[in-house]
Parts: C-alpha cells; structure tokens; sequence
C-alpha cells in the first residue's frame, strides 16, 4: 500500500476543511456561533451533513459486512429509522423549537425538574463521550494499522494528531462550520461507496445491469423475515427497533439535534429532517449491495473470508484485489464518515458540558467563551485518553460491552422525554435519578435470568422495556392533579 499518497490525501483533506473553517468563522465565533450556527444554517446543508455525522466508520465497515449472517434483513432497521425521523419532525422538533432551547435537556427541567435536567446531560454526556471515543478508535486503528505502522508512528502520537486537527477546525464556529464540513465529508462518503462498488464490479468484470442481477440472484437477497418471531431478525422487531433507536440516538441526543436547532425556523428544520431520513433507505441499500458483490467475489476467486464480518471490506479492498484506486477510496471514506460523527460528538458534548452543566449564559460573553474553549479542549484530551486506554486493553469484547452499556443508557432518556410528552401531570422530580438508575439495572437482572432460564436474549427491544420502565417509575411518583404548562 503507498501511504505516502494516503498521507498527501489525508493532508489535503484536512486542509479543505480549515479553509471552510475559516471562511465560516471569520465574522462569527462566538458562542451563538458555536451552539447554533447563529440559527441561520441553510436546511438543505443541514440535511445532508447529518447523514455523515449519524454513521461512523463502524457503520462503514459493518454494514457490508453483516450480509453473510443476516442477509439484507438490516433494511428492515433502516424503514424503521423514517418513521422514527417522522416523530422527530412532527413530535419533538416542535417542542425544542417553542422553547428555543440550545439544549433539548432544558426541556426536563421546565417539564419536571432540576434533577432530571441534569440526571439526562449526565446520560448522555457519560455515554456519547465514551460511544464517540470508540468509534474513532475504531476508525484510526484502521488508518494506524494500514498506513502509520509502517512508518513506526506510535498509536498514541496519531491519536493526539487527528484530535488536534479535529479541534483546530471546530472549536472556533462549532455547528456554524460543523453543516458545511459534514456536507462535504457526507459527499465524499457516497462517493467512495459508489466508485468502490464501481471497482468491485469491475473485478466481477460485471457491468451495471449485471451487478444487479448478481445482487438480485444471490441468496443473501433476503430482505424480510415475517415467520420467525424468535429471531432477531424479524420485521416487527426491527423496525419498531428502527424506530425507536432513531429517536433514543437522534432525537434527544443533544450532538444530533443541535445541528436541526441551527436552522432558520421550524419548517425549515422539519425539511432539514425529511430530507436526511430519505438518504438513509438508498445508502443502507447500497452498503448492503456491496456486501453480496464482495461475498460473489470472494466466492469466484476461492478467497477464505475472515472470521470477523468486520474485517471482510478492509481485508478485501487493502489486499489490493481491487486496484490502488479502491484503497484511496475506502481511505477516504472512513476518513469522511469517521470525522464527521466525531467532530459532531466533540461539539455536542462541548455544548451540553457548557449549557446543561457549567450553565455558561450566567456569564459575560468574553467568560463564557473562555469557559467554551476550555472545554472544548478538555473533552478533545478526554478522547485521547478513552483511546489510549482501548488501545492498551487491545480486547474486542471490551468495545463490545462498551457498545452494550452505552445502549442500555438511552432507555432512561427516552423514558424521560416520553413521560414528559405523554403525561401532563407532574411526578416527583427528586426520585428521577434514581429511576433512571433503577431501570437499566432490571433490564440487566431480566436480560441475565431469561437467557438462564429460557435462553431469550435481548435484542433492540431492550431500548423500549428500559424505556417503559422509565416511564412507570415517574408515573407511580406523579402527584396531585397539577398540569404543566410549557411557556
């Protein structure tokens, strides 16, 4: 592999995106500017830049992946993602905008309270921190593996480099440079998808219409399960899944949301929305179409495919079956999507340490931007950290429980938020931290003693019982029959 020519791209790359910096941030750095693009971000722009910022380079390589085990059952997921957009446009996007929040958690405390308030930053500072650190990880051990190795770069001083970058360019405008860069790494992320299909097609020596035919004949063109209701596989069960994750993860996630808030009006950011959850459908279709072509490929050619269903596209596209071409192309890509999710992450995480704990409107501008920045950086070396202490474990079931616990987090904050909509009456605001605690651990307990006894397993649905568990614990502590009123 030339990782000198990766390195020139990557070099290129990240000049492009201190020239947006730049451009974006030369008449706007304040904290207005940071937290909600001075609300005056272009709906189109915001729409696309949002495909990039909700996958990440797990997403990249594991998509095209799964097919082997699941088929293109994940398409059912993915239906699932638009009725779950539908509900942030139609339900939640109103209320954050009627508030005009720069926090969607300053919804619980004018709903319920102080405690809650602070009880759902707390989630959701504890899990993207940790969530958003493994996905970079993930995404610069992979350029750290094929590129940096060879030049006996230590993991640690790579780490430190692409965060510092990261940094520089998003820690003067936040959201206000943040639409533009995550429009241009979303294009480039279609565009190494397409050209990498392209590649692989040309290697099957197959033209449009027969890649096509391939992906249409192959077995693993399954996209529907509707007979099998233990599976996690079945319909009902992923799309309620898709639903449900969407809005958990996009929905009352402050780094998702904040980008939506910086839009002109609510029209426009309900646009903005439309138009993201329709991407979502053709780019899962095609992430899945490229796991059949390598799988007809390895087939053909008699090549035995790695164990982990993760490792099939990197493996393929670095041996160099495909061309030089289709390295710089997969390169790119998870360069795009990964910096995309992260620089998101970075500036949400900055927002809610700043707003929802901090509290940094109590102060002067000149303080507050200086509290701003501070954290900015904190959270940067916070990264570092998260990343070196991946790197030292060098376990792969450790991300994964990672993954496990951070999903168990958003059932409380889901709970939160749907009490709040559902119900008018009010409920004890000193008691919901401890259910938000309480109700990831019956999940624990439950999930532990049903694979015992009658080996069931959770599955997506897990992030819907957290949920409801939630939503009863502030229920059976809701009093007298006063109805809150929003302003």
């Amino acid at each position: 592999m030339n990782g000198t020519a990766i390195f020139g791209i990557l070099l290129a790359y990240f000049g492009i995106l201190f020239f947006i910096a730049r451009i974006t941030g030369k008449k706007h750095s304040g904290n207005d500017a940071f937290f909600l693009g001075n609300r005056k971000s272009p709906w189109y722009v915001v729409a696309v830049g949002m495909v990039g910022a909700s996958l990440s380079g797990v997403s990249f390589v594991s998509v095209p992946g799964m097919v082997g085990s699941i088929d293109m059952t994940y398409m059912q997921m993915t239906l699932g993602f638009l009725m779950g957009y539908a509900v942030i446009a139609f339900v939640l996007l109103p209320l954050y905008y009627k508030l005009q929040v720069t926090s969607i958690y300053a919804y619980l405390e004018k709903r319920i309270g102080p405690r809650a308030y602070k009880t759902g930053a707390g989630f959701f500072l504890l899990s993207r921190t940790v969530l958003a650190a493994v996905r970079l990880y993930l995404a610069v051990f992979i350029l750290q593996t094929y590129v940096f190795d060879a030049w006996h770069i230590p993991f640690a001083l790579t780490a430190a480099v692409f965060l510092l970058m990261m940094w520089a360019y998003t820690h003067k405008s936040g959201v206000k440079t943040l639409v533009w860069t995550d429009l241009l790494q979303t294009c480039l992320l279609i565009a190494a998808l397409v050209l990498i299909i392209v590649r692989v097609g040309e290697g099957l020596h197959l033209d449009f219409p027969g890649m096509v035919a391939s992906v249409k004949q192959s077995p693993h063109f399954r996209m529907f399960v509707f007979d099998d209701w233990h599976t996690k596989q079945n319909f009902f069960k992923q799309f309620l899944g898709g639903c449900f994750i969407t809005v958990a993860m996009t929905g009352i996630d402050q780094e998702m949301m904040q980008k939506n808030l910086s839009c002109r009006n609510l029209k426009e950011a309900q646009k903005n929305v439309g138009l993201c959850s329709l991407f979502f459908v053709p780019i899962n279709f095609l992430f899945l179409c490229l796991g059949i072509l390598l799988l007809n490929y390895a087939s053909q050619n008699g090549i035995v495919l790695p164990a982990m269903s993760d490792d099939i596209l990197p493996d393929l596209i670095t041996g160099g079956y495909f061309g030089f071409a289709a390295i710089i192309f997969f390169m790119t890509g998870i360069i795009a999507v990964t910096f995309a999710s992260a620089d998101s992450a970075l500036t949400g995480l900055t927002t809610s340490v700043c707003v929802d704990i901090l509290n940094v409107s109590q102060y002067n501008e000149r303080k507050a931007r200086k509290i701003r920045l501070g954290v900015h950086l904190g959270i940067s070396l916070a990264f570092i950290l998260i990343m070196l202490i991946f790197k030292a474990i060098n376990n792969t079931s450790i991300i994964d429980a990672i993954y496990t616990i951070t999903s168990y987090t958003y059932g409380p904050l889901l709970g939160l938020f749907a009490y709040g909509i559902l119900f008018k009456r009010r409920t004890g605001d000193r008691a919901a931290p401890y259910i938000c605690i309480l109700s990831p651990v019956i999940c624990f307990a439950a999930n532990t003693l049903l694979k015992a006894a009658v080996n069931y397993q959770f599955g997506y649905e897990l992030l819907i019982v957290n949920a409801l568990l939630t939503i009863a614990g502030l229920y059976c502590c809701r009093f007298g029959k006063t109805r809150v009123r929003l302003s």
